[in-house]
């Protein structure tokens, strides 16, 4: 398998942290989206939406878009399970992960910064208060969520990681990236603070990879 990927997308980092807990290993191709490399024809043959990850198949099929992927690992490689049984605890956990990945970080990628900055001539400081806004936002959300059902436990979901705690990682860490942090969210907060303690959660974070700024 051949994953397309970048230290510092959100995108990438929930895909990563779902490799590293079912043990999956994929040759890295690194797309510099802060490059443009996302529209060399190139990648753009892969991916015509210009957008990471992309995940190539031995058997040379391709999959988009980290939630897709992540779903595949799952049912592709179902040990651990990061989905729980019961159908409905299963809406639940793609319910909170899709505050992430459907709500609040398609607001604020390099796409829309460059429109926001290129066609609407918003600044630098317009953009940064924009993405605190939705990706707070999208956390608020999750606390509420979090903090009112009995189904949450030390993680999202009861006791063990899951693809909510997974989307909720990469969520406290973009807004980190726009000075945001995660103090008004208490359980949020805990169960990040929880997640960080899994190996496979810090080998997969922005800063552990490879090709990430070493200052």
């Amino acid at each position: 398998m051949i994953v397309y990927t970048w230290w510092r997308s959100l995108a990438a980092f929930r895909v990563r942290i779902v490799q590293n807990l079912k043990g999956v290993s994929a040759e890295e191709r690194q797309v510099d989206l802060r490059e443009g490399k996302q529209h060399d024809p190139t990648f753009r043959a892969i991916n015509p939406q210009g957008a990471i990850p992309a995940l190539i198949l031995d058997n040379g099929r391709t999959l988009v878009q980290s939630m897709a992927i992540m779903e595949y690992f799952e049912e592709a490689f179902p040990t651990p399970p990061l989905l729980p049984v019961d159908a409905v605890d299963r809406a639940r956990v793609r319910a909170l992960a899709q505050m992430t990945v459907a709500d609040g970080h398609p607001l604020v990628t390099p796409r829309v910064r460059a429109y926001l900055e290129g066609e609407l001539g918003h600044g630098e400081a317009q953009y940064m208060a924009w993405s605190r806004h939705f990706m707070g936002a999208a956390l608020e959300a999750i606390e509420w969520h979090l903090a009112r059902d009995a189904q949450t436990g030390m993680f999202c979901h009861g006791d063990q990681p899951t693809l909510a705690d997974v989307c909720l990682v990469s969520q406290v860490v973009g807004f980190s990236y726009f000075g945001g942090t995660a103090d008004a969210f208490p359980v949020v907060q805990r169960i990040n603070a929880a997640c960080m303690q899994i190996d496979a959660f810090q080998r997969a974070h922005p800063l552990a990879q490879p090709d990430a700024p070493k200052a």
